[in-house]
């Protein structure tokens, strides 16, 4: 597995907006309001101003705001990628999965994986390439056909 791209320069949109750019040579922007509201330890970043002096992290390792609070690059990246269509969400994915009553087998199957591979995919383990979100939409398109 190769080594996520660090984080070369980084700039605030309020309300809750990170625009980073990488060492890939990429800029992305990357919501992370729902994260501020999920997770106790971001919970001062609903602070403008707080959030306003995010800053690179060492070695551009990620983003940091202060000694406690700060975000990897590695789970940044993948963020930015999930937001432009380029990764699906593990949310996503397990909702596939659920509304069409397939345990890990059976999605294995369904998408010419292998278990193993689906499992990561499941559990957040491995991000899941635009590829397979593409095959469980036409999954989803086959079904609906064959139910009409």
């Amino acid at each position: 597995m190769s080594k996520p791209p660090r984080v070369i320069s980084v700039s605030t949109v309020p309300p809750a907006v990170l625009r980073i750019e990488w060492s890939t040579g990429e800029t992305m922007e990357t919501d992370i309001g729902d994260w501020i509201g999920r997770f106790a330890i971001l919970a001062p970043l609903k602070n403008k101003k707080l959030f306003s002096t995010a800053k690179v992290g060492y070695a551009g390792h990620g983003v940091e705001w202060t000694e406690d609070i700060d975000l990897g690059a590695d789970q940044l990246y993948e963020r930015c990628k999930e937001q432009v269509g380029e990764l699906m969400p593990v949310e996503e994915f397990r909702a596939w999965m659920k509304r069409n009553g397939l345990s890990l087998s059976m999605a294995a199957m369904a998408l010419g994986l292998s278990r193993r591979m689906v499992a990561y995919y499941h559990s957040g383990t491995k991000p899941i390439p635009k590829i397979v979100r593409l095959a469980c939409a036409g999954y989803d398109h086959a079904r609906e056909k064959r139910a009409a």
